[in-house]
């Protein structure tokens, strides 16, 4: 878990309220609580909601790499549903 990404979810009000403030889902933002904030998100968190992040470790919270978490469950191949269909 990163700890860090947690207390600025947090601190704008939840999963939800972060959900709403970038338009995504509610279980990409609580990716974001393992993975971290992707990068853009937290550059625009750092502008527009500058106070509400006070003593929060911004950087910490920040991802590592923007990968999208699909893309990495896809990579481990626990992606399933992608991999399932009908041969055409």
């Amino acid at each position: 878990m990163n700890t860090s990404a947690i207390q600025v979810i947090d601190a704008l009000g939840g999963t939800a309220a972060v959900a709403r403030i970038f338009q995504v889902s509610m279980p990409s933002v609580s990716a974001w609580k393992e993975d971290g904030i992707p990068p853009a998100r937290m550059m625009f968190l750092r502008l527009a909601h500058k106070k509400m992040l006070v003593d929060i470790d911004l950087i910490a919270a920040t991802a590592k790499t923007s990968r999208n978490r699909a893309a990495q469950l896809h990579a481990a191949g626990r992606a399933t549903h992608l991999n399932q269909g009908g041969g055409q």
